[in-house]
């Protein structure tokens, strides 16, 4: 099952390029996202029906995102640039272009940041999630 969902989410994704969306929104924190596909889809996640949402995700230089966690699991392409990500308690990591990683369902995604003095970071992120999900990206509370 494992295999045929992400043999899905790839085919999704590559075939969902073309079909652009022009929504583009920059968030509080640095990080710009453009939302390039959201579609739904026959399988289901955990018995409900699901919906595949791809974006482009840009970081300039030093820029980091806030902590958050995502309802199903993330598939991610690093475009350009370096990227350092940090989930749950494992040490933090940086990715290079060409480079990809996963995040599981729930996971708190920690560090989302740009290391680089110089030069932008574009990532694509294809998440899987419930329909039903009101946000492919859930802030985590900030901890008094």
């Amino acid at each position: 099952m494992n295999r045929s969902l992400l043999v899905l989410v790839v085919g999704v994704a590559l075939g969902a390029c073309g079909m652009t969306f022009a929504h583009l929104h920059d968030h509080k924190d640095g990080e710009s996202v453009k939302l390039l596909s959201a579609r739904d889809i026959v399988e289901k996640l955990d018995g409900k029906e699901a919906k595949v949402t791809m974006v482009e995700v840009t970081l300039k230089p030093g820029e980091a995102g806030m902590s958050h966690r995502h309802p199903g699991p993330v598939f991610v392409y690093v475009l350009e640039g370096e990227y350092e990500l940090g989930v749950d308690d494992q040490p933090t990591k940086i990715y290079k272009a060409g480079e990809t990683f996963y995040e599981p369902t729930g996971c708190l995604h920690r560090v989302s940041k740009n290391p680089a003095a110089k030069g932008i970071t574009r990532l694509i992120a294809v998440v899987v999630h419930p329909r039903d999900a009101k946000e492919v990206a859930i802030p985590e509370p900030k901890k008094e």
